[in-house]
């Protein structure tokens, strides 16, 4: 798959990821390398800048497994950032299909 395709659709994974549930980051680099192939450092620049524009806050927690890890949660500012992209990506996908002869357009 294209790189850049994949990174823009990489920060809408993560938001919808984290709108079910706080992850740390590898847990979820491993949970977004179950369905598509990414190396583990694309995902912690998105972090970064997602948490610096308050769609994400941050807490550490100790870990039985090793050294206290740093969880991710969603804001509400980063709810509805999730939101807006969500039916952005769908417009688009509905645009695509009606080139490709999947569907109509909506």
């Amino acid at each position: 798959m294209n790189i850049q395709f994949k990174k823009g659709i990489l920060e809408l994974c993560v938001l919808v990821l984290l709108s079910q549930k706080d992850y740390y980051g590898y847990e979820l680099v491993q949970t977004i390398s179950k369905n598509i192939d990414i190396a583990e450092g694309t995902v912690y620049p998105i972090l970064r800048r997602l948490t610096e524009e308050q769609y994400f806050t941050t807490y550490i927690r100790e870990s039985n497994e090793g050294p206290a890890r740093k969880y991710y949660r969603i804001t509400d500012k980063g709810r509805e950032y999730q939101k807006i992209l969500l039916e952005e990506w769908n417009r688009f996908i509905s645009g695509i299909n009606a080139l490709i002869g999947e569907e109509e357009t909506i």
